[in-house]
């Protein structure tokens, strides 16, 4: 998946700071699974994802299900920019699999990846060409499909997720939210706000969820109001991340890890 704010490019610098998948004695779980670049460097033995998006979620199911499928279909849609607007506007896909081939085509092909509805909850992002449509594979599909068993896909509310957490599990999160901004209208990701509020209720829970013995950690805002929420914990400033541009990365993305236990590097918050 192309996601704007996604993990993919910053693997490396946070691997570091992860559990390896041996070491999850329970489940591995992420409520806002967006590109799932962790999940699938991870490749835990089981897990628990899950996304408000009803379609990456159907788009991930429909891999599972039938990959070669998907594939085909993903494979049939025309190549132009008349084609593009015709699966974005018109296509109304009816199967789970039609619909996971045409998110994955609109993700492709789409301007920078970005994720955006309209008040409608119409997708309606621009044409951004056919270059990354091909750097996917049928076998990428395939080797996604093997992954995705050992999870089970959820749609649903972050806190429902956090909250049915138990002893052993770890959670990664990778909540909406733009650098250095306590407010952040979430355009790429879905046609609603993700509020300062949310930022609270997601605190409530991981400290809930961290008293049952869940470890869990989280790439977030370091703007000072969204750190104050998760004091007690450990906190380390990402060398690059998200900017103000979709999928550009910068030095200064005011990005930081946050983690239930203690890191190399990390200060108590």
């Amino acid at each position: 998946m192309r996601y704007p704010g996604g993990k993919r490019r910053l693997m490396t610098f946070l691997w570091k700071y992860l559990p390896v998948a041996e070491a999850v004695e329970g489940r591995y779980v992420e409520p806002f699974v967006g590109s799932g670049a962790v999940f699938f460097r991870l490749r835990p033995r089981r897990a628990l994802l899950s996304d408000v998006n009803q379609e990456l979620i159907d788009l991930y199911r429909g891999i599972r299900y039938a990959p070669r499928k998907v594939w085909t279909l993903y494979s049939s849609f025309g190549s132009t920019k008349e084609d593009y607007i015709y699966i974005r506007d018109v296509y109304r896909p009816k199967s789970l699999v039609e619909r996971a081939a045409r998110t994955l085509y609109l993700n492709r092909t789409c301007f920078k990846g970005m994720w955006r509805h309209n008040r409608l909850g119409n997708f309606n992002v621009g044409y951004g060409g056919q270059e990354r449509r091909w750097t996917i594979t049928e076998q990428i599909l395939v080797s996604c499909a093997s992954a995705l068993r050992q999870a089970v896909l959820a749609c649903s509310d972050f806190q429902t997720i956090v909250d049915c957490t138990e002893r052993d599990d770890f959670i990664f999160l990778d909540p909406p939210y733009r650098p250095g901004y306590k407010e952040y209208w979430n355009s790429h990701y879905i046609w609603n706000q993700f509020r300062y509020s949310d930022y609270e209720r997601l605190a409530d829970s991981l400290q809930s969820a961290k008293s049952r013995g869940v470890h869990w950690a989280m790439t977030i805002s370091s703007h000072e109001e969204i750190l104050r929420l998760f004091r007690g914990n450990y906190a380390l400033k990402l060398p690059r991340g998200t900017g103000k541009m979709p999928g550009i990365l910068t030095s200064e993305s005011g990005e930081v890890i946050i983690t239930s236990y203690q890191i190399e590097g990390g200060k108590k918050l």
